[in-house]
């Protein structure tokens, strides 16, 4: 049975769906979540860092912490971590537990939080970048909301939308992509290889009903 489209999508479950659309469809439509060691550790980092408030840091830029962002536009609603000021111009932080992965999914949320902070900027230039921290190299990372990186996050959103309402969990990655389930909280849920050998030997057909 076709799902009920959402009103809005949080800014978080974009990261999910750039990472891989089967664990945002469990996360986000199903409401699954299993924790286990990276994904508390990130937790409680979020609750240390997102206590609301503002602060001037010594270079006088102005920072507030665990801003509310939405976007009518994009149906979109969230937090940023951390949102500074510089000249005049908002620029979005984000936290993150671990270290600098190979994929775009921090990206992807990063510049859809950009996308929101210019929605209600309309009269400002475009926000030409944000960072990501990460805790793991305590490396504190610039990315660049390229024409290329605005497109794809638009299209990420557009297509968040489409799955939300989609019967079943997409498929498992397959091909290269599928390196990213050995590092996935989600696997032992998802079963992405069990699935797979489903699909094989049953024509597809078990496999989709276990999905259901």
């Amino acid at each position: 049975m076709k799902q009920t489209e959402p009103e809005t999508i949080a800014l978080s479950y974009l990261n999910a769906l750039e990472y891989c659309p089967r664990r945002f469809y469990y996360e986000f439509v199903e409401g699954d979540m299993l924790v286990n060691e990276f994904v508390l550790a990130g937790t409680l980092l979020h609750e240390q860092a997102d206590q609301p408030g503002h602060r001037t840091t010594a270079e006088g830029e102005v920072q507030i912490n665990h801003l509310y962002l939405a976007s009518e536009k994009l149906r979109l609603t969230g937090f940023a971590d951390i949102v500074e000021e510089q000249d005049g111009q908002f620029i979005p932080v984000e936290y993150k537990h671990g270290r600098q992965g190979k994929w775009l999914n921090d990206h992807v949320q990063l510049c859809a939080q950009a996308l929101c902070l210019e929605e209600r900027q309309p009269d400002k230039p475009l926000i030409a970048y944000g960072f990501v921290f990460y805790f793991g190299s305590r490396r504190r990372v610039r990315v660049d909301f390229t024409p290329e990186l605005r497109a794809r996050t638009e299209e990420l959103i557009r297509r968040a939308f489409e799955i939300a309402v989609q019967p079943s969990p997409p498929r498992p990655l397959d091909g290269k992509m599928a390196v990213r389930c050995r590092d996935c909280s989600l696997a032992p849920l998802c079963l992405p290889e069990e699935v797979k050998q489903l699909n094989s030997h049953k024509g597809g057909w078990l496999a989709d009903s276990l999905s259901d």
